[in-house]
């Protein structure tokens, strides 16, 4: 959790601000009061709150870490299909079959989806199973 971010302001629009510190641009919405007191390139200190919804980060690792254990398959490939499909519409995706879905990640093609979903069919129609229950 982030207590405050401190740096330059670089972008000011209607509910947001956003933070240069250190070459990292944080967003950070705040109401429109904050706002108007700030000015883009005037050093600000803002006050946080993260709000992160539980098992959001949790589903999309635990199915990265699955595509990686998968043969042929590393990071980038992970991250590419990880960015054309949620954890529950891959899982689906691969419980079903979907290759073409798949695919449709850059640089997987049909060969290692096909391995993905033979190799990954069995152990996602399980975890399925579990948090349905």
């Amino acid at each position: 959790m982030f207590y405050y971010v401190d740096g330059t302001v670089s972008v000011l629009q209607t509910g947001l601000a956003v933070i240069d510190c250190g070459g990292v641009g944080y967003a950070c919405h705040a109401s429109q009061n904050t706002i108007s007191r700030l000015k883009i390139g005037t050093k600000a200190r803002l006050l946080t709150y993260l709000n992160v919804r539980e098992g959001i980060f949790e589903e999309e690792k635990s199915c990265f870490e699955m595509m990686i254990g998968v043969s042929g398959v590393g990071p980038k490939a992970a991250l590419s299909i990880l960015s054309v499909a949620p954890p529950d519409r891959l899982a689906l995706s691969i419980i079903t079959g979907d290759e073409k879905m798949l695919t449709q990640a850059p640089g997987i093609g049909k060969k290692i989806a096909q391995r993905i979903v033979l190799e990954l069919r069995d152990k996602m129609s399980k975890e399925q199973l579990e948090s349905a229950s």
